[in-house]
């Protein structure tokens, strides 16, 4: 193998990655190129030359040097086969992929349909990569999220009010759930499962008569919008509600230690399995030791049991 290219989403945590890659890469003397803008990038032959010092001073940051967009048209036929020529007219013997579940189904197709190979690096905040304990951006997410949480708790307590803070996560609560029970939270909505929402707001005009002067709910997007919560709850219970909605905040932000030794990791891994003609594959860590299993696992919908946690919310609130 001697020349490979890397194509990258965005969330914190992609440029170490990115860096690990490239450095693993020119250890073994492989050349590798950078697709701008994911498999639009691809489609269009969008390649930058990647080396050493191209990565020098990025490990630190957040988002992705090589820039991302959604692609509609790497859905057609036509234009997959446009990517594939882009790839073999600029004799790349294998591609990186770093990304969620819609980049890793897309490596996929390249390693089952075209012959391309393919490995991928599970990253994504949302942590929803089948057979993966934690994927890449997930621990940043949840800190960054979690530390506007402690701030809101302050005028909560202050102002003694409801807050309703609406988090990302549009087909999975792992933000909301994880945040919610390392900020001592009430209650937590989620993609995942039912929720009653009279019976939550009647919960909260109980404990408010009680004594209780402030209540922090965490709602995930995919399953209702926060104003509407807080609608609700203050025509309950009479108390003033107040909602915040975090936003694409969680998606950036320096990636904590945890996400920088995970994706230098698994970046390194990635080059490795290349080296040994490996394809079609994506890493992980299994018992603390770097690993892999096929793409064709990865994109399959994960299943979650979060009952356990929230049962565990629910108990410690």
């Amino acid at each position: 193998m001697k020349r490979i290219a890397i194509l990258t989403r965005d969330c914190a945590g992609i440029n170490t990655a990115i860096r690990a890659v490239v450095r693993t890469a020119y250890h073994y003397g492989i050349d590798v190129l950078g697709v701008v803008k994911g498999y639009e990038g691809l489609i269009s032959g969008d390649f930058i030359p990647l080396d050493r010092r191209s990565v020098s001073g990025i490990l630190n940051l957040g988002g992705s040097i090589l820039k991302t967009a959604r692609s509609k048209r790497f859905k057609d036929k036509e234009f997959q086969k446009l990517a594939v020529r882009n790839i073999r007219e600029n004799s790349i013997d294998g591609l990186i992929v770093i990304g969620g579940n819609g980049s890793l189904t897309g490596a996929h197709i390249l390693v089952e349909d075209y012959g391309i190979p393919t490995i991928g690096v599970p990253a994504t905040i949302d942590n929803d990569i089948n057979g993966v304990d934690l994927t890449i951006g997930a621990d940043t997410a949840v800190n960054v999220a979690l530390d506007a949480i402690d701030k809101i708790r302050d005028t909560a307590l202050s102002l003694e009010r409801v807050f309703v803070v609406e988090v990302m996560g549009r087909d999975s609560g792992y933000i909301a759930l994880q945040v919610a029970l390392a900020g001592g939270c009430e209650e937590v909505l989620l993609p995942e499962r039912e929720h009653d929402i009279v019976k939550m707001s009647e919960e909260i005009k109980a404990g408010n008569a009680m004594g209780k002067v402030s209540w922090i709910v965490i709602v995930a997007e995919g399953k209702a919008r926060a104003s509407v919560i807080a609608e609700t709850i203050t025509e309950i219970t009479g108390l003033e509600t107040r909602v915040a909605v975090l936003g694409h905040i969680q998606r950036g932000g320096r990636p904590t230690a945890l996400d920088r030794i995970l994706a230098s990791r698994l970046g390194s891994y990635a080059v490795d399995l290349f080296k040994d003609r490996k394809t079609g594959l994506c890493v992980h860590l299994e018992n603390d030791r770097e690993a892999a299993f096929p793409l064709s696992k990865a994109i399959e919908p994960k299943k979650v049991d979060i009952e356990a946690q929230y049962r565990l919310i629910k108990l410690l609130t």
